[in-house]
C-alpha cells in the first residue's frame, strides 16, 4: 500500500499584555482574557500561585477571590494550589503531582484555565502541568520576574528538570496569554530585579544594537530601581523574544539554531553545579561574559565591543565569573547542551553588537583562556 502524507498546519497566537495591578476590581484585563477564549461559555478557572509571590504579597489569595466575584467567574474558580518559588519546584516531582491532583480535583477540562501566577520556575511546572493534562489544557502566565516577564514567561516552552539535568522533560506548548503585571516588580530583592537584565543584555547582544546602547543608557537608572526604566527594558525584550518566535522560522526549535540560548551552555551547568543557588539570570550574565570573551579571542569580536559588554555586565552589578568555571565538569556542558537541543553542537557567537552567528566547534584551549580572562 501507498504511505497516506497529508500536510497540515496549526496556526498560534497569544498576546502579551502589560499592566499594572492586575486584580484591581476596576481592572477588566483578566476577564477580558478569559472571555475572549472562552466563546463555548466560561468553564472553570485554577489558579497556581508561587509561594515566594504570595508570601510577600499576603492579600493576592483574597484579591483573587474578590476579584473573581466582581466579574462575575466565582463559579468558574477552583482553589488556588500554592507551590514553592524557585527551581525546587522544577526539582521535586511531588509538585508536579500536587498540580495534577488540583487539575482532577478541580474537574478542569480541555475548555478551562489555568491562572499560573509567579516566577519562570513556577510558570514552568504549571505550563508542563496544563500541557499535559487532558493533553492540553488553556494556560494564561501572569509573571512575577523581571527574568519570567521579559524572557522565559513570553516564550513556549515548559519544562521541569530531571535526571540531575535542568529542562530534561518539557513541551513546546503556546499559553493562551501573557500578562505581565508590574505591581509585582516592587517586592524584588535587587538580586532579583537585575539578575533579569541579563535576559535584555543577552538579545540586544544578539539581535538589536540599538536596544543595547539603551541599556547601556538606562544601566544607572536600572540599579537605582527606576520602574519605567524597567518597563521600558521588559516591553522591549518581551517584543524581541516574540519576534524571534514569530519570524525565526523554528518557533518549536526543531533545528539546531538557537540564538536566543547565547550564553546558556555554561549558564545551565552552573545552575547545576551551584545546586541552583546561583539565579539563571546570574548564570546566565556569566555565560554571556564567558562567550563575549571567547568570541574576542576567536577574532570574531572587537576589543572595544567586548569590553563595553563586560562594562555593561558590571554597571549592572551582574556578575562576570564564578570560581566553577575552571570545574572540569563545566566542559560537559557542552555535549549536555548539544543533547539537550538536537543535532549537531550549535553555539550562537559575536560578530559585533547585534550580530550572532552560529558555530559548530569549540576550542578547549580557548575557552579555557576566556575563562581565566573573564577571572581577571
Amino acid at each position: 500500500m501507498r504511505p497516506i502524507q497529508q500536510p497540515f498546519k496549526v496556526s498560534y497566537q497569544f498576546p502579551v499584555h502589560f499592566t499594572t495591578g492586575a486584580f484591581d476590581r476596576a481592572n477588566p484585563l483578566i476577564t477580558d482574557v478569559i472571555k475572549h477564549e472562552s466563546k463555548d461559555g466560561l468553564r472553570r478557572l485554577l489558579p497556581i500561585i508561587d509561594g515566594n509571590v504570595a508570601r510577600l504579597h499576603p492579600t493576592l489569595i483574597d484579591s483573587v477571590r474578590k476579584y473573581a466575584a466582581v466579574h462575575s467567574l466565582d463559579g468558574m474558580r477552583c482553589e488556588p494550589l500554592i507551590l514553592p518559588g524557585g527551581e525546587i519546584v522544577k526539582n521535586n516531582p511531588q509538585h508536579l503531582q500536587a498540580a495534577y491532583d488540583a487539575i482532577d480535583r478541580g474537574k478542569v477540562c480541555r475548555h478551562s484555565f489555568i491562572l499560573a501566577i509567579g516566577g519562570g520556575a513556577l510558570l514552568d511546572l504549571a505550563g508542563y502541568a496544563a500541557a499535559t493534562a487532558h493533553r492540553g489544557i488553556r494556560l494564561i502566565r501572569m509573571p512575577t520576574t523581571v527574568l519570567s516577564q521579559n524572557d522565559s514567561g513570553v516564550g513556549v516552552k515548559n519544562s521541569i528538570n530531571a535526571l540531575g539535568k535542568k529542562n530534561f522533560i518539557g513541551t513546546f506548548a503556546p499559553p493562551t496569554a501573557v500578562i505581565n503585571d508590574f505591581s509585582f516588580l516592587a517586592t524584588l530583592e535587587d538580586r532579583d530585579w537585575l539578575a533579569g537584565c541579563s535576559e535584555a543584555v543577552k538579545v540586544a547582544l544578539i539581535k538589536d544594537a540599538e536596544f543595547f546602547t539603551e541599556l547601556q543608557a538606562m544601566a544607572p537608572a536600572l540599579v537605582k530601581r527606576d520602574l519605567e526604566a524597567m518597563k521600558r527594558l521588559i516591553h522591549r525584550c518581551a517584543e524581541l523574544h516574540m519576534q524571534h518566535i514569530a519570524g525565526g522560522g523554528d518557533p518549536f526549535e526543531s533545528g539546531t539554531s538557537r540564538p536566543l540560548d547565547f550564553g546558556h551552555w555554561s549558564a545551565h551547568k552552573l545552575e547545576q553545579l551551584t545546586n541552583f543557588e546561583l539565579r539563571h539570570g546570574e548564570a546566565v550574565a556569566i555565560g554571556i561574559a564567558l562567550d563575549v570573551t571567547y568570541s574576542h579571542l576567536s577574532g570574531w569580536l572587537s576589543e572595544s565591543d567586548w569590553r563595553v559588554t563586560m562594562e555593561l555586565l558590571g554597571t549592572l552589578r551582574l556578575p562576570r565569573t564564578h570560581a566553577l568555571l575552571t570545574d572540569p565538569r563545566l566542559m560537559a556542558g557542552l555535549e549536555e547542551f548539544r543533547e539537550h537541543l538536537g543535532g549537531q553542537l550549535t553555539l550562537t557567537m559575536l560578530r559585533g553588537i547585534g550580530k550572532g552567528f552560529d558555530v559548530h566547534e569549540i576550542d578547549a584551549e580557548r575557552m579555557n583562556k576566556a575563562i581565566a580572562m573573564s577571572n581577571r
